[in-house]
């Protein structure tokens, strides 16, 4: 039997992340509570909830009497339905680390905790509460939600951003992973009332940060990716692009062109290399050279080639004939001088990988005919 779940601000960016997530599993049936429900529209869709991810909430609001009517007030007639109709699903609440700070956010969150806290101890039911941290990521709001969006939003407009200290450390979650934590509390036998924590949390100079988001903006024109190895800067890099203008998601590459064809780089990392691709007219050969330490791979996506080799110490030629239609990857290993040549009608498009970025000043290319 499915568990239906009922998500409140399910049209904010935690509930429209989490709302996504859930759905994916057909186990569940998912319901979202937003500002434009009438109270019978939420006693309807709150009715043999068997969870409720309570997200609604008011963080950096124009008028501060907000906190107090949405952190505290919304989390009490949400109770207050609850209690009217005799159920009382899984709680699950989103509460900020602000709630041991004595500030009116944080008070707000802090009183909306006790109350939860003593409805769960009243009914002895499970209720769940995140203390959650500076969440980042996609649908996020500029000058809203964090800081990371904030500066997004701005670095991929290429507008002023406002640093007040660029020392600070913020602690960061993702929203992916936060979404993660929740569906997994689903999962638990949840007793009584508990916090629980999202994890996993990043450490970040804001300075640092800063750097990171604007190396995202010149990889356009420079190619470099970062290093998606580390883990906070690859969900970084998903925020960043999501924050990209609709109008700008492309960008063009710079084409050398001769009478051969024309290439253009793609991608370049100083831990995998670089990507580029070639096209080449009918009957062009391109290469001609071999490598001391370079690595390559060739791959045909469009025509027909003949790939030929010869070791550099004797004469022997090795051939392989490739297509377009019949995908194949070719190793081009260093002490072998090699070429590509265009056997078929039409241009041919290939498109290669080389463990090195290349570098003009030492090239590692050395010119013998095959």
């Amino acid at each position: 039997m499915n568990k239906k779940i009922v998500i409140t601000g399910g049209y904010g960016f935690l509930g429209r992340n989490l709302y996504y997530q859930l759905i994916q599993d057909d186990t569940l049936t998912v319901e979202r509570i937003g500002r434009q429900d009438t109270q019978d529209q939420m006693m309807e869709k709150l009715k043999h909830a068997d969870a409720v991810f309570h997200l609604a909430g008011s963080n950096r609001p124009l008028n501060t009497d907000e906190y107090e009517k949405v952190n505290r007030g919304f989390t009490a007639t949400l109770l207050s339905m609850l209690e009217e109709s005799g159920h009382f699903p899984l709680i699950v609440y989103a509460s900020s680390t602000q709630a041991t700070r004595d500030n009116l956010y944080g008070q707000s969150k802090k009183a909306a905790e006790d109350l939860i806290r003593r409805f769960s101890e009243k009914y002895n039911s499970p209720a769940v509460i995140f203390r959650l941290t500076n969440v980042f990521g996609k649908w996020s709001k500029p000058n809203y939600n964090s800081a990371v969006a904030t500066f997004c939003h701005h670095i991929a407009r290429d507008l002023d951003i406002r640093i007040d200290d660029p020392g600070a450390r913020l602690n960061l979650l993702y929203v992916d992973d936060v979404a993660r934590c929740f569906r997994h509390i689903l999962d638990k036998r949840i007793q009584g009332f508990v916090y629980e924590e999202a994890e996993p949390v990043h450490s970040a100079v804001v300075g640092d940060l800063v750097d990171i988001l604007r190396g995202f903006r010149n990889s356009r024109h420079s190619l470099y990716l970062p290093d998606l190895n580390d883990p906070l800067t690859r969900k970084l890099y998903s925020t960043y692009v999501s924050f990209l203008p609709e109008e700008e998601f492309a960008y063009n590459l710079t084409e050398r062109v001769d009478n051969r064809g024309k290439l253009a780089e793609i991608l370049k990392s100083s831990h995998f290399g670089q990507i580029f691709f070639s096209t080449t007219r009918p009957g062009i050969t391109r290469g001609n050279h071999y490598h001391h330490s370079k690595v390559e791979k060739f791959c045909v996506l469009q025509g027909n080639a003949v790939v030929r080799f010869r070791h550099i110490e004797n004469d022997r030629i090795i051939e392989y004939h490739v297509s377009g239609d019949q995908i194949k990857v070719i190793d081009i290993p260093p002490g072998y001088t090699h070429n590509i040549e265009n056997i078929g009608y039409d241009d041919m498009l290939v498109l290669f990988w080389a463990n090195e970025i290349f570098d003009p000043e030492n090239p590692d290319t050395k010119f013998l005919e095959v």
